[in-house]
């Protein structure tokens, strides 16, 4: 028996590593808004926006990644 085999999906391996991007995504995404609100706290409400969009456009790239993983493994 090989000892650096690997049993299993290796889609699943993949996806984890493709989850490394999404979330650096989403740290940067919330360190920009905590920075604006904090050099401009009235413009909290309009940066808010910008923070819901980012977020939710680097999360639909980490779901395509899933259902990627899901389509090519089964």
């Amino acid at each position: 028996m090989d000892v650096l085999a690997l049993e299993g999906s290796i889609n699943t391996v993949g996806y984890g590593l493709a989850a490394i991007g999404p979330g650096i995504g989403v740290a940067l995404v919330f360190a920009a808004y905590i920075q604006a609100s904090a050099r401009q706290p009235e413009s909290a409400g309009f940066n808010r926006t910008w923070l819901v969009l980012g977020f939710a456009l680097v999360e639909a790239l980490a779901l395509f990644g899933l259902v990627l993983a899901f389509a090519i493994g089964g």
